[in-house]
């Protein structure tokens, strides 16, 4: 029940505190995910919402260690215990090279380190590099995409995934309804 009432929390506060100008708000939500840990508990949700234009990811997390952590998009839309290996690798449509500071990257998949704070908890908004329509195309293929929280941070330059470490959390996207 307590790790209940911190997701309905940090739910709501993502969708209210994030910092932008009214006009910029994402209007549409076009798909969610409920993030487990291995142990079946809950982990956080991620939200895909949408402007017309551009797909923004939403997430809030909670019970993970304090400290930054790969998150990323994975190629395949299952998150089988224990390691998530179901998952398979990076969401990868356009076969770059991984991370941001990759002179051949960053792939769709790539996203910021999200960063957890000494209560276990974060919250962040990413908006996901290219159009809406083609970023939604390839999260809704036809074997899906998960959403991946990693033990470690992501170096943002190590080929094929960012040497973030273990899979901790997984969630598999789902279009709203």
């Amino acid at each position: 029940m307590k790790y209940a009432k911190a997701l309905v929390a940090m739910s709501a506060a993502l969708q209210l505190g994030a910092c932008s100008t009214y006009g910029s708000i994402p209007s549409e939500r076009v798909a969610s995910a409920t993030l487990t840990f291995a142990n079946g508990l809950p982990a956080g949700t991620a939200q895909l919402l949408s402007d017309g234009d551009t797909v923004t990811m939403g997430v809030a997390v909670t019970g993970l260690e304090p400290g930054p952590h790969g998150f990323h998009l994975h190629t395949t839309g299952k998150c089988e215990s224990p390691g998530f290996q179901s998952a398979g690798g990076h969401l990868n449509p356009a076969g770059r090279e991984h991370g941001s500071e990759n002179p051949a990257g960053k792939h769709l998949g790539d996203l910021p380190n999200l960063v957890v704070n000494e209560a276990g908890r974060a919250t962040a908004q990413y908006e996901l590099a290219g159009s809406a329509n083609g970023v939604l195309a390839d999260i809704f293929d036809e074997d899906g995409t998960a959403v991946m929280i990693h033990a470690g941070p992501d170096d943002y330059r190590s080929d094929p995934a960012g040497d973030a470490g273990s899979r901790i959390a997984c969630g598999v996207i789902k279009a709203a309804s």
